[in-house]
């Protein structure tokens, strides 16, 4: 059962919220929360922009390029061809070509600068916020909201006992492991041993 809504009242740590079970209880339902709130449209025209992408490129800074990365290696044992920016064999962005952008706040410097780049190079954009007036929300082809609690903690956000930024992050990482359940239903027919054959074996 999920924890009860949380309270407004000053923070007082009872002994119960120093265990465990207590905390992943707590995460699981403000996880729960956040879900309820997806917007299922979103959800279709982010897996048309991966299925239609020459190439795809993923960038987050911070912990939210942790998670894209994953993203990125469930893509490639999926059979695209995807990159993520920085890397030393990251090519050239194309025309056709689509950038995936995952930020909390839509605000992150380096994210906006990319996906103003891609703009101007004919790719396609898709952006992962929180917020969907946010910079890279409106510049965006695609934005995909997430509502999760970010690291700028805003009235509007959802309250979370958690570090700042970490609702919107797990939130996230389920979102792209979602359409990952999906694409692998939709290109594999949840084949294994086709997944398997593009899994690294130089480990």
């Amino acid at each position: 059962m999920f924890p009860p809504p949380l309270s407004t009242a000053p923070e007082v740590v009872a002994p119960e919220q120093r265990d465990l079970v207590w905390a992943l209880g707590q995460i699981c339902g403000e996880i729960a929360t956040v879900l309820r709130r997806l917007d299922a449209e979103g959800a279709e025209r982010f897996l048309r922009e991966l299925e239609q992408a020459r190439h795809i490129f993923c960038f987050g800074a911070g912990r939210s390029g942790f998670i894209l990365r994953t993203f990125c290696m469930r893509l490639m044992q999926l059979g695209f061809t995807v990159y993520y920016v920085g890397e030393t064999i990251t090519p050239r962005l194309q025309p056709g070509d689509l950038l995936v952008a995952l930020s909390g706040s839509g605000e992150t410097g380096h994210t906006c600068g990319l996906v103003r780049q891609a703009r101007s190079r004919q790719a396609r954009t898709v952006a992962l916020t929180a917020h969907r007036e946010s910079t890279i929300g409106r510049l965006a082809d695609v934005t995909v909201v997430i509502p999760g609690t970010t690291k700028l903690s805003l009235d509007q956000e959802e309250e979370s006992h958690q570090c700042p930024g970490s609702l919107f992050e797990q939130t996230a990482f389920l979102y792209l492991e979602a359409a990952v359940l999906l694409l692998f239903n939709r290109r594999l027919g949840r084949d294994r041993e086709q997944l398997l054959a593009r899994h690294a074996d130089l480990e």
